[in-house]
């Protein structure tokens, strides 16, 4: 689950700009300075890269550059819920929108949005969440309570960052309302195993390719120590090493 997707995770709350004045601020200098934007539909599975073209304040819309291909454009306007996210001076920019409209601009095909009512600015790397690989899983043991028992459940981790997890549950199996917190759950880094206790604070319902309907859910730390911290900040900057050498051809 990426940045873009838990837009409006309750987390965000205190990096939103709302002032109105800021966010067409904000926004025109992404256009200005032709900094990519990362554009999330439908859910998260379809990911597409555009950028800011103008910013209309008389009518309150974004427009933004279309796809190159015309199925992915007609996916855009088909979906019902777009999210966006940029970097503007090593700074994370988050907002989202409804949905968008074809509109022309300057001659040539574009998309147009509404004027986002907050953005979302971060600057803390806790919230930098990095994708853990398929190749080599890490996975986390969360004991869940059933009417007379507690069963270990594993579950695989979709990404990590300085500030939680999310976990893949497969079999549906953890109680995933939002704010419990599950205690002593192990997570079994490559390092070796660290011990802390999450709080759920989202849940995903993801559709696999062949129907089948798991859970992904995201998990805060709940004071961990700083030796738990430690160790997961040393496996995410392996992970970005990792990364950054494949990007480069290195890895």
């Amino acid at each position: 689950m990426t940045l873009a997707s838990e837009y409006e995770n309750d987390d965000l709350n205190p990096y939103r700009v709302r002032s109105r004045r800021e966010v067409i601020a904000l926004l025109r200098s992404i256009g200005e300075r032709n900094q990519l934007v990362r554009m999330l539909i439908n859910h998260g599975h379809d990911t597409i890269v555009t950028s800011i073209l103008n910013i209309d304040e008389t009518n309150d819309t974004v427009l933004l550059d279309c796809a190159p291909t015309a199925i992915m454009n007609q996916r855009v306007l088909d979906s019902e819920k777009l999210s966006f996210e940029t970097v503007l001076e090593n700074i994370r920019i988050l907002f989202h929108s409804p949905a968008a409209e074809s509109c022309v601009y300057e001659g040539l095909p574009a998309f147009m949005i509404p004027l986002p009512t907050d953005v979302v600015r971060l600057q803390r790397r806790e919230f930098y969440r990095v994708p853990t690989p398929v190749t080599s899983p890490v996975y986390c043991t969360v004991s869940v309570k059933t009417e007379d028992q507690v069963i270990p459940v594993v579950a695989t981790l979709h990404n990590i960052s300085g500030g939680g997890i999310s976990i893949v549950d497969e079999k549906k199996l953890i109680d995933a309302t939002q704010g419990r917190i599950y205690q002593n759950c192990r997570i079994d880094l490559p390092s070796g195993p660290v011990t802390v206790d999450l709080q759920i604070r989202n849940l995903l319902e993801v559709t696999l390719t062949n129907g089948r309907v798991i859970n992904r859910i995201g998990c805060a730390f709940v004071d961990p120590s700083n030796g738990t911290l430690g160790a997961v900040q040393k496996y995410i900057t392996k992970l970005e090493r990792d990364q950054n050498a494949k990007a480069t051809g290195l890895g």
